[in-house]
């Protein structure tokens, strides 16, 4: 059931990417009900030494499923699985 799945865009301000990315997850999150929140690196100081080279990164239930580009199809295919 994809209302019990999360999806964690993880990026920064001013990041084109991050802009492109959180249009796709929004737009797949709302057509299939699940959940999403959106984590800023530089506030977290583990996110950036983990992150900082991949934003936007994209984590499906924690699990990290995509980087720099997010396919809408296989976020979509993630969440139904």
């Amino acid at each position: 059931m994809t209302d019990m799945r999360t999806v964690t865009l993880i990026g920064k301000p001013g990041c084109h990417l991050c802009d492109d990315a959180r249009a796709v997850v929004s737009e797949v999150c709302a057509r299939l009900g699940a959940r999403w929140e959106e984590k800023d690196i530089t506030q977290d100081e583990e996110l950036y030494r983990r992150y900082w080279e991949q934003i936007p990164v994209v984590l499906v239930d924690g699990a990290q499923h995509d980087f720099w580009r997010v396919d809408p199809r296989r976020l979509s295919a993630a969440l139904e699985a």
